[in-house]
């Protein structure tokens, strides 16, 4: 197998540690990204791996962390897309003006991406956005209220981030799919780490719930699926552009099938960043 560079974001616990960990153990060159100084450093310790830290409620630390992602790295294998969180029931805002699930979980990594984005091509690598099936349960993107300020649930605000990636992800196949990047989505399940746990959260009721929690995935089998996509021969073993649930592709909200408005949404979310 040849050696990667893997860059997995939201990798200080949970998910992405335990994808971390594989990957490294695989012999791959993983970097490890968290928000978390003592929790991202001890991941990285335990592979001997780099790290980085980012709080991608802040764009500025996104864009300072994909220079030096740029300047460290002159091949980029695999970016795994994987930071995220359901927040507090009553509306927040970033310093940036966005609303916080819209920021952390899709706006933040389609702008590291984007910023990457010549660099991945290049390797001609895979870019993985860690999804989940919430898409289908309360996704309902409004392109007129990105931010979520005429209308704000948390749940359909969760729901509409995790179906924006999966769309992100399908005009990234769309768009540079002939130059040979590589693109994928995934549910994890409902996996059993600190996700969400934090009191006021608005699904504590369920990530927090001791009866609840044994019946949930373990860390390590949510991150198959990535695990699985980072390290397979991609476009080969699996199809590019696609959203997987246990390593098979998966239905999604019938809004990800809308070439138009997964056009559109990259189109909206450029200007929001102000990017071309």
């Amino acid at each position: 197998m040849r050696r990667q560079t893997i860059i997995i974001t939201g990798a200080s616990d949970g998910i992405g540690a335990e994808a971390a960990r594989a990957l490294g153990r695989q012999g791959h060159e993983v970097v490890v990204v968290g928000r978390n100084q003592e929790r991202t450093a001890a991941v990285a310790r335990e592979i001997n791996a780099d790290y980085f830290l980012v709080d991608f409620s802040d764009l500025g630390e996104v864009r300072n962390l994909a220079a030096l992602l740029l300047e460290k790295y002159p091949r980029i294998d695999v970016l795994a897309n994987n930071a995220g969180g359901i927040f507090t029931p009553a509306r927040q805002e970033t310093t940036d003006g966005f609303e916080m699930t819209f920021q952390v979980n899709y706006l933040a990594p389609f702008l590291l991406s984007h910023l990457l984005l010549d660099r991945l091509v290049a390797s001609r690598a895979t870019v993985i956005n860690t999804s989940s099936v919430a898409n289908r349960l309360y996704g309902n993107v409004d392109l007129s209220d990105l931010n979520a300020e005429r209308y704000y649930d948390p749940k359909r605000a969760y729901g509409n981030a995790k179906l924006e990636q999966i769309m992100f992800t399908r005009e990234l196949q769309r768009r540079f799919g002939p130059q040979g990047l590589v693109s994928a989505s995934f549910h994890p399940g409902i996996v059993s780490t600190g996700f969400s746990r934090a009191p006021g959260a608005s699904m504590e009721s369920i990530y927090g719930n001791w009866f609840i929690s044994k019946f949930l995935a373990s860390p390590r089998k949510g991150a198959d699926t990535l695990i699985w996509l980072a390290s397979q021969d991609h476009g080969k073993t699996w199809p590019s552009g696609e959203f997987f649930t246990r390593r098979k592709v998966a239905v999604t909200n019938p809004q990800a099938n809308d070439a138009s408005l997964c056009a559109e949404l990259w189109n909206r979310s450029q200007k929001l960043l102000q990017i071309g």
